[in-house]
């Protein structure tokens, strides 16, 4: 049994509420959320694999987490990435709980988190990257794996990306937090034509030091790739090379990796 813990925590440190329970917490948290508040999400064993939900216009998120985490809840620039609905009004439900053992081992999307934020440690799937546009959060890298796929145009939600910023050395990281097997890789490239451009060419390099070279045509489908199966606990995705047209803003609305647990 894990002992499992939410917490809604302002910007003093002050516990305003909380809820605990074994395996499973199911948290109503009445009033409204001040800049500062976070979500603070404890458990009496780490390198497990939990399911959680921040905010239910949100949804959940399964997250491989390896200490306590903090969750911030966003407010002016930071809240453009989300719909207007999360984290509004006097009501909200949360929820967190131990995954079930068919749900962890199952061949899946081990990339996808709902709930990655920019600076977090102990909580995977997490993006990062070496550059994003002007540092804005409608162009983090951690837009890249949200589950959201609008990418016809761009800007905040639902048409939140990774902007690189025109830097032809721009590169992104997926870690997984642990050794995963994985065999394939989906890329959806934002669309926002004539506006944007896109790449013609992309690197996946993993942590086991090999890479795959990714061929990308001009869509606003999720373009799949099937790759040599490794272990790997990351890959970057990079060395990015742009189509030869007039628009100089290639961007990346969604990286997905599949494969499963060892």
């Amino acid at each position: 049994m894990a002992e499992l813990s939410l917490k809604i925590v302002d910007a003093n440190g002050q516990v305003l509420a909380e809820k605990s329970g074994e395996d499973r917490v199911d948290f109503v948290y009445r009033g409204e959320y001040a800049e500062g508040d976070q979500i603070v999400l404890t458990s009496s064993e780490h390198d497990i694999h939990l399911i959680w939900q921040v905010d239910d216009a949100l949804g959940a998120a399964m997250c491989y987490v390896t200490e306590d985490i903090a969750y911030t809840i966003p407010f002016g620039e930071k809240k453009k990435v989300y719909s207007p609905k999360t984290f509004s009004g006097e009501r909200h439900y949360l929820y967190v709980r131990v995954a079930e053992e068919d749900e962890i081992s199952r061949y899946r999307n081990l990339a996808l988190n709902v709930a990655d934020q920019h600076d977090v440690k102990g909580c995977y799937p997490h993006a990062s990257a070496n550059v994003e546009t002007r540092g804005e959060s409608v162009f983090a890298a951690k837009n890249a794996i949200d589950g959201v796929y609008a990418n016809y145009s761009h800007g905040g939600w639902p048409f939140e990306s990774w902007g690189i910023n025109r830097d032809p050395k721009a590169e992104m990281k997926v870690e997984f937090g642990r050794k995963v097997w994985v065999d394939c890789v989906k890329i959806c490239l934002r669309a926002d034509f004539p506006h944007d451009s896109y790449w013609t060419e992309g690197t996946v390099t993993f942590s086991d030091g090999s890479s795959e070279v990714l061929k990308f045509v001009k869509t606003d489908r999720v373009q799949t790739f099937k790759i040599a199966p490794r272990e790997i606990e990351w890959i970057t995705f990079g060395t990015l090379i742009k189509a030869d047209d007039e628009s100089p803003f290639p961007a990346l609305t969604q990286i997905e990796v599949y494969g499963k647990e060892l």
